[in-house]
């Protein structure tokens, strides 16, 4: 190895390769011939990552739903009780508004409340420092035999937000048959929106489709968005750092670099904390808006 490939070795990635390789998914290849052979998408390919830190994080919700349930007492209750109390009553409030029928918000408050937890708690990865957990994997991972890839936040893959939203559409469409029935469904498709003629019928099909499935898309293209962007600014602040540690000459201004990662770390993950609470109070608030629509007859 020469001088110059020795010292670039021992310099580390450049910006674009680190920020590149904080990019790359844990993915797990399980090979289904039948499927690879039939399919335009290959559906084999799973992000190992975004599967076990949602599900993670989705037992740890749980669980501590399970526990405020159990903890509450008729009493003065305590903050943890209060809390929980708080979000469990402001969802049903907002489940009110827009979704009449009683018997159904049994139902749809508490999953309401539940995935705003959960991807609450999925957006709060991107609170941990960019390079905690994949330092750890970084050199755990090869030992297992995997590579050294690990993104922690779950909502800042697509496939986990679209997975979330399409979740969403089957509820409505379940409530769509069990509300009007299949008949009454079946005719919605195609009398609405513009009105109950038959040469309508085509195009009032195809609106409907284009409604379903643009909803489901923008439900989980907005979140995903979002903390793909705030991920990727965390990463560009994680750089600022780097350069100050690595590079650090206070004559040519490494010092001030180094004040501007600490100052831009801080506003942006105080700015950050609200986007994430934003992020998952706008989710579960779309889940009860096109729940509640799945109720409502044209």
């Amino acid at each position: 190895m020469s001088a110059e490939a020795n010292a670039a070795h021992h310099a580390g990635p450049t910006p674009t390769e680190y920020i590149q390789h904080h990019l790359q998914h844990l993915q797990k290849n399980f090979s289904f011939e039948s499927v690879k052979q039939t399919s335009i998408v290959d559906f084999s390919v799973f992000n190992l990552d975004s599967l076990v830190f949602s599900i993670v994080l989705g037992v740890l919700g749980c669980w501590v739903l399970w526990l405020a349930a159990r903890r509450a007492t008729s009493g003065v209750p305590g903050r943890f009780q209060a809390l929980v109390e708080i979000l469990a009553e402001g969802v049903e409030n907002q489940a009110k508004g827009v979704i009449h029928n009683a018997q159904s918000r049994k139902l749809i408050s508490p999953l309401a409340l539940t995935v705003a937890v959960w991807i609450f708690l999925m957006n709060f990865m991107d609170m941990i420092p960019v390079d905690l957990l994949p330092g750890i994997w970084h050199s755990a991972g090869p030992a297992l035999g995997f590579k050294d890839y690990l993104r922690v936040v779950p909502t800042a893959d697509l496939s986990t937000t679209l997975g979330l939203s399409t979740s969403v559409l089957f509820v409505c469409l379940v409530y769509n048959v069990k509300i009007k029935g299949v008949g009454g469904w079946a005719h919605e498709l195609i009398a609405a929106p513009f009105g109950d003629k038959w040469f309508l019928y085509p195009v009032n099909f195809l609106m409907q489709v284009i409604e379903y499935v643009a909803k489901t898309v923008s439900h989980g293209m907005r979140l995903f968005g979002n903390m793909f962007a705030g991920e990727l600014v965390f990463m560009l602040i994680a750089l600022m750092g780097g350069v100050w540690a690595f590079q650090f000459n206070p004559v040519s201004g490494g010092f001030w670099l180094g004040v501007g990662h600490v100052v831009a770390g801080t506003v942006w993950t105080l700015f950050h904390i609200l986007v994430i609470t934003l992020q998952a109070f706008i989710f579960m608030m779309l889940t009860l808006i096109y729940t509640g629509q799945a109720h409502d007859a044209h």
